[in-house]
């Protein structure tokens, strides 16, 4: 049984990290792309691209929300009611898109204001949003569409999507900056047309899998409302999970600029590192769905098991790696020495983090999975509590102590906290919801 929960384990997760990897891919574009313009509109795009993905990133519910349910009704045998449940979270995208659209694109120019930036700065990052958010409604729609597809336990399909749109994007930001001479703006256009166009892929991927399975094309109250109020409880978790990282950086911004510096950039390769973790929280998301929707209990408490070693052996590989490479990273990175030593400390004590943090990773994939999304929102409000006195305790240190231990808190206090919360979750019974 072992080697076949390894082998979809792979099935799933290999593909999924390949997709997480291309969808940052976006925006490293259209930075190399619009970083030749100069640094006016690079840094308009800056600020454009932090309120884009501000928003995406809270409303990533919109696929975690969805694979549950799709992967629920195809374990039950209800591959008709899967397909509906996907099509009434891709209705449940389209409407959050366009209320977005309709309230953000008069408000660019003041959201972007908020920054405090230069006038001509701002200027830039407002020309970027106003067009960039009418691509909002497709990037959602791709968010729920790709849960749909994992739900119904396939990962490769986003993965080719997301690899198309990224060649798309690239070629077409080409065009439209240097070919047509439209500057950042043209940036924009470029990102938008791509995103529609893998939003029209995953509409022609949903026609077709309503019509073979005989599934309704229309919307229905109560799928939009099951996916809204699970929807709602995975916002505040992931609303929780923003705070947590935002607190972080504005105590290492009062520590000073060579504090900040290390502390960001190790934010960054952490985010990296949490592709690789992501990649096996998703494969937890489709088969514990898949799992509970068949019944099958000793599959679901196998696949979590297998699940965990892999997050575990997988973050501890992780952090051997930082570990040994932490002399080498900060050379990457910076030409700084006192940026560079504190980065040394600071990669060296992420490195003991990481396996807790694949521990946590894979059990939030499996409560999602589940469709435990109240509990990890209630949870997230009280890792944050734990983690909030700890930030004030590290906020009076400076130097290379002071982001050391402001990185411990996260790691070690906030990451933990979080473990706890989910460990005590796990252990027990009342997450296993068997049924459609």
């Amino acid at each position: 049984m072992t080697r076949a929960l390894d082998r979809d384990i792979r099935r799933l997760a290999l593909p999924a990290l390949g997709a997480l990897v291309a969808e940052p891919l976006f925006l490293l574009t259209d930075t190399a792309l619009v970083g030749h313009l100069g640094s006016v509109p690079l840094a308009g795009l800056g600020i454009a691209s932090v309120v884009i993905q501000t928003v995406v990133g809270l409303l990533v519910f919109l696929a975690y929300a969805t694979t549950p349910m799709v992967a629920r009704r195809l374990g039950s045998g209800d591959l008709t009611g899967a397909v509906r449940a996907g099509i009434d979270g891709v209705w449940l995208a389209l409407a959050v898109g366009a209320v977005l659209v309709a309230a953000g694109v008069p408000l660019s120019g003041w959201l972007v204001g908020l920054f405090g930036a230069s006038p001509e700065v701002t200027a830039a990052a407002a020309t970027y949003l106003a067009i960039a958010l009418w691509g909002i409604p497709a990037l959602l729609l791709t968010l729920a569409a790709s849960g749909l597809l994992r739900g119904l336990q396939n990962t490769t399909t986003p993965l080719v999507v997301a690899g198309v749109g990224f060649a798309a994007n690239a070629a077409l930001n080409a065009v439209f900056i240097y070919g047509f001479g439209w500057g950042i703006a043209g940036s924009a256009i470029g990102t938008v047309v791509a995103s529609w166009g893998m939003a029209a892929a995953y509409l022609v991927i949903i026609v077709r899998s309503a019509r073979a399975t005989g599934a309704s094309l229309t919307p229905h109250v109560s799928g939009l409302g099951s996916a809204l109020r699970s929807g709602g409880w995975l916002l505040l978790r992931t609303a929780s999970l923003r705070v947590a990282m935002l607190a972080t950086v504005v105590v290492a911004t009062d520590f000073g600029t060579h504090e900040l510096a290390p502390t960001q950039i190790a934010l960054t390769l952490f985010s990296t590192l949490a592709f690789v973790l992501d990649a096996l929280a998703i494969a937890g998301q489709a088969m514990i769905g898949h799992g509970l929707g068949a019944s099958d209990l000793p599959r679901v408490r196998a696949i979590t098991t297998r699940l965990l070693h892999f997050g575990v052996g997988g973050g501890a590989l992780l952090g051997v790696a930082i570990a040994a490479l932490s002399p080498v990273l900060p050379v990457i990175f910076t030409s700084d020495d006192a940026i560079s030593v504190a980065l040394t400390v600071v990669l060296l004590v992420m490195a003991g983090g990481i396996p807790i943090a694949g521990y946590v990773f894979v059990l939030d994939g499996v409560l999602i999975g589940a469709g435990d999304a109240k509990y990890l929102a209630l949870t997230g409000l009280v890792n944050l509590a734990v983690y909030l006195p700890l930030l004030w305790a590290v906020s009076g240190l400076d130097g290379t102590a002071g982001i050391a231990w402001l990185w411990a808190a996260f790691g070690f206090g906030y990451i933990g906290a979080r473990a706890v919360t989910l460990g005590l979750r796990a252990r027990g019974d009342r997450w296993i919801v068997t049924g459609a």
